[in-house]
């Protein structure tokens, strides 16, 4: 720990870098993401989300630009764990009918790490009175939760055309029937 008190500003500062470098990642990512995906709406929603994550990026270059600060990243641990979990995904159900599902649970995972950054940025901006930069980060936050939104809709449209059946899921549905009979 050092010497010095870290204030709220360096915190917000740390977190832009650390987000700056998670975008870049997701923007590598997604071209994958849209590659390994069976369904063409979701290949066409990761492709989309990949133009998007680009405006967003110049959107967080824009905002060091705006604090006078010099664009940089910092490793961040989370998001390398999140697209190595992806790509672990994309690996072991490459073929699977449940490849798709897994591939929206990966870049859930990705959005909501996503929510969670802009939304304590956005906060903390608007604490710091930087409002211009709230307002910026405020965009991409909505982005995101409508990426979310649109992997939520898609998932379940996707899952119910696929029958959502397999022989979990019918051993679950004779478990529960089971379980009522008995109770009666």
């Amino acid at each position: 720990m050092g010497s010095k008190t870290r204030t709220l500003s360096d915190l917000f500062m740390h977190t832009l870098k650390d987000v700056y470098y998670a975008e870049r990642h997701i923007g590598k990512t997604l071209p994958k993401l849209a590659k390994a995906a069976d369904s063409d709406e979701l290949k066409q929603a990761f492709e989309q989300h990949r133009d998007e994550t680009h405006a967003q990026i110049e959107r967080l270059e824009q905002v060091f630009e705006l604090l006078g600060k010099k664009v940089q990243s910092v490793p961040c641990e989370a998001i390398q764990g999140i697209i190595e979990e992806a790509k672990d995904i994309m690996d072991e159900f490459e073929g699977s009918p449940a490849l798709d599902a897994g591939l929206i649970a990966a870049a859930q995972a990705i959005e909501h790490y996503e929510i969670a950054r802009y939304g304590a940025l956005r906060s903390w901006a608007s604490q710091l009175g930087l409002n211009q930069v709230a307002t910026l980060l405020e965009e991409t936050l909505a982005e995101e939760k409508h990426a979310d939104a649109r992997l939520s809709e898609l998932g379940e449209r996707l899952n119910a055309a696929q029958g959502g059946h397999d022989a979990m899921s019918d051993a679950l549905s004779e478990s529960h029937t089971d379980t009522k009979t008995t109770e009666h």
